[in-house]
């Protein structure tokens, strides 16, 4: 298969939290240090507000690319959703994106589980038809955001595995991320869609750093979070190995809430090296940077890179990001 990167550049995404004080300065690093774009999360009784922090990231920066990493289709209705990233569209003058999932601590801390499919499409229909400025019917009234300015492209819709694009979160096996493709592309053609014309990225969990049992330590808690979306109900055993899938089932259903994203986290700390060595991306610079090609290599345009987790060694974290930005971003764009 050609490398999508060879038609259309390929985009290096970071993701952070979207926090009151911060948001505009940890935006305003990002550029700087060459990233493409940042994803804030949505999880409202975890972090601040996530328009309020892209709102903050717009003023600060002038080329990035700002997204939701990811929102959900419960904790708000779909012009509310619509709204606030077309608020995003406009005072970045074009830069939003839309990365939106089912769900997870987002509904978890408030007692609710992921949406399932049968809403997930309905929701999707009707917060695109309201970033294009259609009318929506909602209860029999024509529902539209009137003032959504006509000079600027709709927002693009991310989906975090219809869209304009799908990001996968299925971890760093390029087998898998070739099974994700040709399963979407098969949906697209039974729906009489091109299964071409679309996008496609990934989620990858990164932790360059010279001694690998370090990284893995940085990533531990990343990795926990991102390999339970697979164990997750509705997800599909399609394209994984059995002794992988007994681990996203374990993951999921012992899921340490709580501690969402923590290396200490009770799941996080049962995953053995193995399993981190195969759905995160760890170890020296050189290694990173061919592992990363090998999965854009599979059809990618965009990769975004998750590094270390919140309770990680702070320093250590430093060094690995330093790692990150000044030599695997370079030589992926090379």
């Amino acid at each position: 298969m050609p490398r999508m990167s060879a038609v259309r550049p390929l985009e290096l995404w970071t993701i952070s939290i979207p926090h009151p004080r911060h948001a505009g300065e940890l935006a305003a690093r990002a550029e700087a240090a060459g990233w493409d774009g940042i994803a804030f999360t949505d999880s409202q009784n975890l972090t601040g507000d996530v328009f309020a922090g892209l709102a903050l990231a717009a003023t600060a920066t002038t080329r990035l690319g700002l997204g939701t990493g990811v929102t959900n289709p419960v904790t708000r209705h779909p012009a509310a959703t619509a709204s606030g990233i077309a608020s995003i569209q406009a005072l970045s003058e074009g830069r939003a994106v839309l990365g939106i999932g089912r769900g997870d601590s987002a509904l978890f801390q408030i007692g609710l589980e992921p949406a399932p499919l049968v809403t997930f499409g309905p929701f999707l229909r009707d917060l695109r038809a309201y970033l294009r400025g259609e009318a929506v019917k909602q209860r029999g009234f024509e529902s539209r955001l009137r003032w959504l300015h006509k000079s600027l492209p709709p927002v693009p819709v991310d989906v975090a595995c219809t869209a304009d694009r799908i990001t996968f979160a299925l971890g760093a096996s390029p087998e898998r991320l070739r099974w994700g493709i040709a399963k979407a592309r098969a949906a697209r053609s039974a729906a009489g869609l091109d299964p071409e014309a679309i996008e496609f990225g990934a989620y990858v969990n990164v932790a360059p750093h010279q001694d690998v049992a370090v990284a893995r330590e940085l990533a531990r808690g990343g990795v926990g979070t991102f390999a339970h979306f697979s164990g997750m109900a509705g997800s599909s055993a399609d394209g994984v190995a059995p002794e992988d899938r007994a681990v996203f089932e374990r993951i999921h259903a012992h899921y340490d809430r709580p501690n969402h994203t923590l290396g200490r986290s009770r799941h996080a700390a049962e995953l053995d090296a193995a399993f981190l060595d195969r759905f995160a991306v760890l170890g020296p610079t050189r290694s990173c940077v061919d592992r990363l090609r090998a999965l854009v290599d599979t059809g990618l345009s965009k990769l975004v890179l998750t590094s270390a987790s919140f309770d990680a060694d702070r320093e250590q974290a430093q060094v690995s990001r330093a790692l990150l930005e000044r030599e695997v971003l370079p030589a992926l764009r090379a």
